[in-house]
């Protein structure tokens, strides 16, 4: 009896955890749509405005051209950001104008789906940032081919969600005057044994423990600050931002400083988002010896962005405008065109089109006059033409 009595109460206590862990799930889950929600009340009033004003030149791209009159349907899937703002209306409407007969369906819920979009086949053109780990094996394992990429617009300045710039923030009190990307891999990162090229891991790409940076003193800061360990502060490690940071600066290593603080979205008491990069520049401001890396949203208090240079000995590139649209800055940011063309098969032809007239000074212009994302450089412009068949 006593058994029996004590298994009853032993599955008593697992049904009980079972129903709190249940419990807790199904919370995390209603705040998780909550947040959602909200979300995207804010990215759309967002959206609904141009940011920029400004008029960049455009006369070093070409003009589009168009090809023989085609007819058919292209399927775009991927990044709500097409639709948040409107920028896949504005194309949608020029491209009109010279090929009426080839019509353009959107569905744009959020460019998570665009890899899988691709390789089932719903889609023939997607949009988004590069594809994560096993977004790309998947593909690779299902077409037996990589996707062919395209850059397609430069990130925004600080326009939050249309791939802002990063910056190198530090607490106002810090007297450094710039950094270098090396320097950065030294604060950010650690020892590895190599990074990720797709899914190709690099051996060569291993770098040593002597590189790291763990004192404000090796980075040349004298007096108090000489022996003051590094305060470290980023984005969770599963999001883009952070893949994308490191893939840029951590020679694609998943290997980061040991110390780093890294935050997520979390909806508070209230209801409301507290989002990654305000609670970075929160808690940035009231570190003495920290440092940052963060999507622009901005000037916030108690933090200041700097210099940033690509190559040891400079020259260091203040985060303005300007220089994130011409690429000066070294850490802009990029969406992307992905399309399927498999070995021996030629491209979609809608779809070639579609992309030389975004390519074009005409595609450009909509980008510009959409005012978020900013348009690509003649030179960037040149490179992604070249992979056109």
């Amino acid at each position: 009896m006593r058994t029996a009595a004590r298994l009853t109460f032993a599955c008593a206590l697992l049904v009980g955890g079972m129903r709190v862990a249940s419990t807790a799930a199904t919370e995390d889950a209603r705040k998780s749509l909550l947040a959602q929600k909200e979300r995207a009340g804010v990215v759309l009033e967002r959206g609904r405005q141009a940011h920029y004003t400004t008029k960049f030149d455009l006369s070093g791209l070409p003009h589009y051209e168009p090809g023989p009159q085609l007819t058919g349907w292209i399927r775009l899937h991927g990044s709500n950001y097409l639709a948040d703002g409107a920028l896949g209306e504005y194309w949608q409407q020029a491209f009109a104008k010279y090929q009426p007969g080839i019509r353009i369906s959107y569905y744009l819920p959020t460019a998570a789906i665009a890899f899988p979009a691709l390789y089932y086949g719903q889609a023939d053109l997607v949009m988004g940032h590069r594809p994560g780990f096993y977004d790309l094996l998947a593909y690779q394992r299902v077409m037996n081919c990589d996707p062919v990429e395209f850059t397609v617009v430069t990130g925004s300045y600080d326009v939050a969600g249309w791939e802002n710039s990063t910056v190198i923030l530090v607490n106002q009190d810090s007297p450094l005057k710039g950094i270098t990307m090396k320097q950065l891999d030294g604060i950010f990162g650690a020892a590895r044994d190599g990074g990720w090229a797709g899914t190709n891991f690099r051996p060569d790409w291993a770098r040593g423990p002597e590189h790291n940076l763990r004192t404000w003193g090796q980075l040349g800061l004298k007096g108090e600050w000489a022996d003051k360990r590094i305060g470290v502060y980023g984005f969770n490690l599963r999001y883009n931002t952070a893949t994308d940071f490191a893939d840029k600066v951590l020679g694609a290593s998943d290997k980061w400083n040991e110390e780093i603080h890294a935050y997520a979205h979390i909806v508070q008491p209230d209801g409301r988002r507290y989002i990654q990069a305000d609670q970075i520049t929160d808690a940035l401001a009231k570190d003495r010896y920290g440092i940052a890396y963060n999507r622009y949203r901005g000037e916030r208090p108690g933090v200041r962005r700097l210099p940033v240079a690509a190559k040891e000995g400079g020259p260091f590139v203040e985060h303005t405008l300007e220089n994130v649209q011409n690429r000066t800055y070294p850490l802009y940011a990029e969406a992307y065109f992905y399309t399927n063309v498999k070995s021996g098969e030629q491209m979609n032809p809608l779809v070639r089109e579609f992309i030389r007239f975004v390519l074009s000074q005409e595609g450009q212009a909509e980008v510009m006059r959409d005012g978020k994302y900013l348009p690509l450089t003649a030179e960037v412009v040149r490179e992604q033409l070249r992979k056109l068949p």
